[in-house]
C-alpha cells in the first residue's frame, strides 16, 4: 500500500490543487452558494468511505420529525434515475399530496396492517424455526404488495430512510440547491445527507463526522489517500462528531482525539458509538433469533467499512463467513447463488445470514425475485444500528439542533 501511495501521489497533488482553488472560488465569492430562509442541516465528512452519516441522519429524523415537517435530501448514488424524485408522506397544509405520494400513504397503510398480523402471529409463535418461517412469509408479501422501496430508483441510504421513516419526506437530487427548492415550500427542516463538499448549497448547520478507527491515517487526497478536500476544511463545521468510539473511551483518550483534530474555538465536539439492535428480518419486524457461540454466521455487505460489524459479530458468534462486496454493491444473481449455496452446504446446526440495513434495501429486490436461486428455507436477518452518544452527552448535541431550528420561529432570514 505504501507503494501504490507514493505512485499516485503526483495525481493527488492534481486533485488537491483543483479542490483547493474550487473552494477558494467558493469561500471569496467567485462562485455563488446558496442560503435559505429555512434551517437546512448537513451531514458530511471530509475522506471517502462510512463514517456514520445514516446513523446520524436517522439520529436528527427521530429528534425533529415529531415536531417538525422533515425531509431527508441526497445525491441517490447508485440510482438508475437522474434529477429530483421524491418519497415518503409530505405534510402540507392542505393534506394532500400529488399521486405518488397518495399512493406512498396507501402503501403505509398497508404496511400498518401487515403489522398488526405480524404481531398475532409472533404472538403464536412457539419455535426459532416459526420465526424464520414467519420472516420469509414477511418478506414475500412485502414484495407482492409492493411495499419496497427500490434501492434502484432512489438509492440505498435514502430508500433505507424512506422504508424506515414513512412520516417523512425522503427526496434525491443531484442539485442540491434545485432540491431543496422545490421541498422548503412544505417542510420546515431539510437534512442533507453527505453534501458537506456540496458547496453550491450554504448549509445553516454543518455537522462533520470522523471515523475514531481512522483517525491515525495519513492526511492524504485522492487518489493516494482516502481525503475528498484537505483536513484544513473542517474549518467550515460547527459541530464535529468523532464515530464508532469505544464505548467506554477515557477523559484522556478523548483529548488524545481532540489533539489530533485540532477544532477550532467555535465548534463543538461529541463522541459517539454504534449501537446494535434485535435481529429483524427484511420486513423490519423484530424475529426473537439470537447470535451465540453455538452460531454460523454468513454476513453479506457491500458497505464501505465492514470492520466494525465484523468486529462486533466476532465477539458473540462462533463462526463469520463473510460475503464481501464493494460499497453500494447491486447484488446479483451470481452473488446470491454464491451465499446460497454455502449456506446450505454448511454443516451448522445454527446458522444464518446476516446483513446491514442497507444492504438489505439494495438485496431484497434480488433476493426475493421468482428468478433468485434462494428457497423460501433460507430467510435474512437485518442488523440495525444506531449512533449513541457517550455519557449521555447526547443532551447537549440535542440542544444544539433544536436552539438553531427553533431560531427560525423568531428569526426570518438565512441562518
Amino acid at each position: 500500500m505504501k507503494y501504490l501511495r507514493r505512485l499516485l501521489f503526483p495525481f493527488s497533488l492534481i486533485y488537491g490543487l483543483v479542490v483547493i482553488v474550487r473552494n477558494w472560488c467558493y469561500d471569496s465569492g467567485i462562485f455563488k452558494s446558496q442560503g435559505f430562509n429555512k434551517p437546512v442541516i448537513c451531514i458530511g465528512n471530509l475522506d471517502v468511505g462510512g463514517a456514520g452519516k445514516t446513523p446520524m441522519t436517522e439520529y436528527l429524523v427521530r429528534l425533529l420529525k415529531d415536531d417538525y415537517n422533515l425531509a431527508t435530501l441526497s445525491r441517490g448514488y447508485g440510482r438508475e434515475t437522474r434529477g429530483f424524485i421524491e418519497v415518503g408522506s409530505r405534510k402540507s397544509e392542505g393534506g394532500r399530496r400529488e399521486e405518488e405520494v397518495g399512493s406512498r400513504k396507501t402503501e403505509v397503510g398497508s404496511r400498518k396492517e401487515e403489522v398488526g398480523s405480524q404481531e398475532e402471529e409472533v404472538g403464536s409463535r412457539k419455535s426459532e424455526v416459526g420465526s424464520q418461517e414467519l420472516g420469509i412469509k414477511n418478506q414475500e408479501a412485502r414484495v407482492k404488495s409492493g411495499d419496497v422501496v427500490q434501492a434502484t430508483r432512489i438509492g440505498d441510504e435514502p430508500a433505507q430512510f424512506a422504508y424506515k421513516f414513512p412520516d417523512i419526506t425522503v427526496a434525491v437530487c443531484e442539485k442540491r440547491a434545485e432540491g431543496i427548492t422545490k421541498l422548503l415550500p412544505d417542510h420546515d427542516v431539510i437534512l442533507l445527507d453527505d453534501a458537506f463538499q456540496h458547496r453550491a448549497v450554504s448549509a445553516g448547520l454543518n455537522i462533520l463526522l470522523f471515523d475514531y478507527n481512522r483517525l491515525d491515517e495519513p492526511h492524504l487526497l485522492l487518489p493516494a489517500g482516502n481525503l475528498r478536500e484537505p483536513f484544513s476544511g473542517r474549518w467550515r463545521a460547527q459541530i464535529i462528531i468523532v464515530t464508532k468510539c469505544p464505548v467506554g473511551l477515557t477523559g484522556e483518550e478523548r483529548q488524545h482525539v481532540a489533539d489530533k483534530i485540532a477544532p477550532l474555538p467555535y465548534q463543538e465536539m461529541f463522541f459517539t458509538s454504534i449501537a446494535y439492535g434485535q435481529l429483524l428480518d427484511m420486513a423490519g419486524h423484530e424475529t426473537g433469533v439470537a447470535i451465540d457461540k453455538e452460531t454460523t454466521v454468513f454476513l453479506l455487505t457491500g458497505i464501505a467499512n465492514a470492520g466494525p460489524l465484523v468486529h462486533y459479530l466476532s465477539a458473540i458468534a462462533g463462526e463469520i463467513i463473510h460475503h464481501k462486496y464493494p460499497d453500494h454493491h447491486r447484488f446479483t444473481q451470481k452473488n446470491i447463488a454464491k451465499l446460497a449455496g454455502e449456506y446450505r452446504a454448511c454443516a451448522s446446526q445454527k446458522k444464518m445470514i446476516v446483513t446491514t440495513e442497507k444492504d438489505a434495501r439494495r438485496l431484497e429486490e434480488t433476493w426475493l425475485s421468482p428468478a433468485s436461486p434462494a428457497d423460501e428455507n433460507i430467510p435474512v436477518y437485518v442488523l440495525p444500528i444506531q449512533a449513541d452518544f457517550l455519557e449521555s452527552s447526547g443532551d447537549g448535541f440535542d440542544q444544539l439542533i433544536t436552539d438553531y431550528v427553533r431560531a427560525y420561529t423568531t428569526n426570518d432570514g438565512v441562518y
